[in-house]
């Protein structure tokens, strides 16, 4: 008899960001709703300041706004490492390609972002984008 094969469920924050990347609507059942949400850039002089919520409340619009200004035409997502810390704390990498209205195009972002987890949902979401590159 062969012993039961382990099944390894995703990192929580690579679950939400799988959802975010099939425009999946079950995302906002992974995130608390005192979710405390910011997306930074590094080097960029994009206005991000639309791009922070307290609360899901205040997430659901900013959710809506990087799908219609950011992800217009969704994301694939080419990379994803996560490092589990301590304590819920997780460490991820993501490299992602999507047509970037900004820039009118296609491009290629790698992001960090740290995430705290807390009975099975996230509560604390920051995300650095280090690069947008032209394809």
């Amino acid at each position: 008899m062969q012993p039961a094969a382990s099944v390894t469920q995703a990192p929580l924050i690579e679950q939400v960001l799988r959802l975010f990347e099939a425009g999946d609507p079950a995302i906002l059942t992974l995130l608390a709703e005192d979710i405390d949400f910011r997306i930074d850039h590094y080097k960029d002089d994009a206005d991000t300041a639309w791009q922070q919520a307290r609360g899901m409340g205040a997430f659901g619009p900013v959710l809506q706004r990087l799908g219609q200004e950011i992800f217009p035409q969704g994301t694939r997502i080419r990379d994803l490492t996560t490092k589990t810390l301590c304590d819920g704390w997780a460490m991820t990498r993501m490299e992602q390609e999507f047509f970037y209205p900004r820039r009118n195009g296609m491009v290629n972002s790698v992001t960090y972002i740290i995430t705290h987890e807390e009975a099975g949902q996230i509560d604390y979401f920051r995300e650095t984008v280090t690069t947008i590159d032209t394809i």
